[in-house]
């Protein structure tokens, strides 16, 4: 029988560029989409998936995303003296109890796959999920616990993949398909960030995978790839001739939050779908578009 995946590693130590110059004071995992931050999404798709354990790479300058997940007594008790019931239960859900969340501190900035081999101690000889909270993903069951029940079929490692324009091939890493079975592909090769017209396929990975821990001996060698980082998918690569390395075709949309235009249609999409803020932003946006066209 196989270990249920009950652990997820966050890599939160970027320094958010693209956002300066509001990530120069506040993380950028911190910032907020409608009314909850990019790492509450993560959180919650990770605990309808039945993940137990979180553990955050971080680095210099992350405090505040640490105080977000610690207990408010002081706003706690406002919000029971003004019996704001409602708004309590929802400070409840950005809780974590001691033991269930663990920060790592990534010194250097050496890559993804460094970011997830300074968190291996806490692993241990367990498979694990990895959740980029840059990437955004809206779906009916969440991205991640899609992921795992297709993993407790197959076993080996899992990346989340979504069909990309194949101009677009150089900003992912890409799959290599050995056999396509719809939602799910068996993989051959991996190739980090290729040229567009060199990509084996147009299937790219996005910010979800569930990892044989194998993957860490593969960092051990902290091999350097594309970019001169230590790179995840060439760990995971490397795991194709042993238990195998699956791509999961997820139902759902993903926003990539980490770009600025990807992060202003989040908001919309996730303004849209709220039924205390739909109408207004509607009527908004149909204003907008009536005035672009009437100065056309």
């Amino acid at each position: 029988m196989r270990k249920k995946v009950t652990k997820a590693i966050f890599p939160v130590a970027g320094l958010g560029t693209r956002f300066l110059p509001a990530t120069k004071s506040v993380p950028k995992e911190i910032m907020t989409l409608v009314d909850r931050p990019l790492v509450q999404y993560a959180i919650d798709e990770c605990r309808a998936a039945g993940i137990k354990e979180f553990i955050f790479v971080t680095a210099r300058g992350k405090s505040a995303l640490e105080d977000y997940f610690d207990h408010a007594p002081h706003l706690e008790q406002e919000l029971r003296k003004k019996d704001k019931t409602e708004l309590l239960e929802v400070l409840k859900t950005t809780n974590m109890d001691s033991g269930e969340i663990a920060y790592i501190r990534q010194a250097k900035a050496l890559g993804l796959g460094h970011a997830i081999w300074c968190a291996r101690r806490l692993v241990h000889n367990e498979p694990f999920a990895v959740v980029l909270p840059d990437d955004v993903i809206a779906a009916e069951k969440p991205c991640l616990q899609q992921m795992i029940e297709a993993y407790e079929e197959t076993g080996g490692s899992m990346v989340a993949a979504m069909e990309v324009p194949q101009e677009k091939a150089s900003a992912y890493g890409v799959l290599d398909v050995a056999e396509d079975m719809g939602a799910m592909v068996r993989v051959k090769g991996m190739v980090e960030k290729p040229k567009a017209e060199e990509a084996p396929s147009n299937l790219a990975v996005i910010g979800r995978y569930v990892l044989s821990p194998n993957v860490f001996k593969h960092l051990n060698k902290m091999k350097t790839g594309a970019g001169g980082e230590i790179q995840l998918t060439d760990a995971i690569a490397e795991e194709i001739d042993g238990d195998g390395v699956y791509g999961y075709r997820f139902r759902g949309q993903r926003f990539d939050c980490g770009s600025k235009a990807g992060f202003l249609q989040a908001t919309v999409a996730f303004g849209l779908a709220r039924d205390d803020l739909r109408g207004d932003l509607e009527a908004y946006l149909q204003e907008v578009m009536t005035s672009r066209k009437a100065a056309e």
